[in-house]
């Protein structure tokens, strides 16, 4: 009796699978939003709203960064003013909203030089004022007075126009009085010839004719020399002036505050200050705030590097925009803080993840739309602070640069 012997039927291959993708962030909602306007007012006025749309108590902490050399004449109550970084000044509320209420805060500043406009982010931040919950900034303009209306001058008051009517003059000049010379000069010649020419004024005729008398001979006259040479210099003078004329229009129509770039970047690097909003090729940055620590301080964080000797954190909180209608992603060693003398750093990747609890903020692209508000850390060494932080979306991105106070 045969047994029957059967064969394991070999296993079918795995279903073909699609590589994972990174889905892209969104920032979580958070519970206090924090809006800022400015007054219509000869000094600059600050309104700010901040709500809490939680369902629950909040203690929280407001900063408004002032601009630097500017002092407060009043704010609302529960604030108190306290130096900064530098020469700047802040305004800090510790205040305590209840569920789905909205509180209004305010602050006024003392009058400043004519047409100066003053930037004044404001953020939100957590009880122990760590971590920030939203920022807002806004900028205050002075009331434009009714000025007079400019009108262009007349074209025979331009400097340019004159040079050169004054030039077509003198040349016009030298022309005529060169003809009516050569004119007068031929006149003379002519009155000469015929009173030498003898004719029959004694009234005998003559066998033979009188032999003519021989022509004189007419140089080719010319323009002295110091008529060629006073045209040439009224000549070069309004050329001059012209020239210089339309350099000085040119270099004024120049916009100062961008930056030039070449073929490899993408788009026109921009700079400004802090709390004013700067795009770039995918990103919208604002940074509402810098602070640093003592030297010294910069402990070791998780996963990091060593600590500087002499090393110290500088937290920026940034608001993040992705103003394409793509998901972008963002990259932590093209985020710079540069140093005087030149000199930068990246960001410290593993206490920017500890000061965001956690999360990587660089792990996922950002949605299209989007906005985020985190905070950046950078570990630099020394006692001065950044004076810029260079921020960008993309390598071949121009980017942007802010100015610290």
């Amino acid at each position: 009796m045969a047994a029957r012997v059967t064969e394991p039927t070999p296993p079918s291959a795995p279903p073909a699978m699609a590589p994972p993708t990174r889905a892209p962030a969104s920032a979580p909602p958070q519970p206090v939003t924090v809006a800022v306007a400015t007054e219509s007012s000869p000094a600059p006025r600050y309104r700010i709203q901040v709500r809490n749309v939680s369902g629950s108590t909040l203690d929280t902490t407001v900063r408004q960064e002032l601009p630097p050399g500017s002092t407060t004449t009043a704010i609302s109550g529960g604030g108190r003013s306290t130096p900064a970084n530098g020469s700047a000044t802040e305004v800090t509320w510790r205040l305590r909203l209840p569920a789905h209420s909205t509180t209004t805060l305010g602050t006024a500043l003392a009058a400043t030089a004519p047409g100066q406009p003053l930037t004044a982010p404001t953020c939100a931040f957590t009880s122990d004022g760590s971590r920030p919950y939203d920022c807002a900034t806004a900028t205050w303009q002075a009331a434009a007075a009714p000025a007079a209306e400019v009108t262009e001058a007349p074209a025979w008051r331009r400097y340019p126009v004159l040079l050169a009517g004054l030039a077509v003059l003198l040349l016009v000049s030298a022309a005529v009085f060169w003809v009516w010379r050569r004119r007068r000069r031929g006149r003379r010649v002519t009155a000469a010839a015929l009173a030498t020419g003898g004719g029959a004024g004694d009234g005998r005729g003559t066998i033979y004719p009188r032999p003519a008398a021989p022509s004189p001979v007419r140089r080719r006259r010319t323009p002295p020399v110091w008529m060629l040479v006073g045209a040439a210099v009224v000549v070069l003078a309004g050329v001059v002036g012209t020239a210089g004329w339309t350099a000085t229009r040119q270099v004024a129509a120049i916009d100062t505050q961008k930056q030039p770039t070449s073929g490899a970047w993408m788009g026109t690097g921009v700079t400004g200050s802090l709390g004013v909003p700067l795009r770039e090729s995918a990103f919208e940055f604002t940074v509402y705030r810098m602070t640093c620590g003592a030297p010294g301080t910069a402990g070791k964080a998780d996963g990091g590097p060593p600590a500087l000797v002499n090393g110290r954190r500088c937290e920026a909180t940034v608001g993040v925009r992705n103003v394409t209608a793509d998901h972008q992603l963002w990259h932590s060693e093209l985020q710079r803080a540069y140093l005087p003398g030149g000199r930068w750093v990246s960001t410290d990747e593993s206490a920017t993840r500890m000061a965001n609890l956690g999360r990587d903020v660089f792990a996922n692209p950002m949605a299209a739309g989007t906005r985020m508000v985190l905070p950046l850390v950078f570990t630099v060494d020394g006692r001065d602070p950044p004076e810029q932080l260079e921020l960008r979306s993309g390598v071949f991105s121009a980017g942007v640069r802010v100015h610290m106070p």
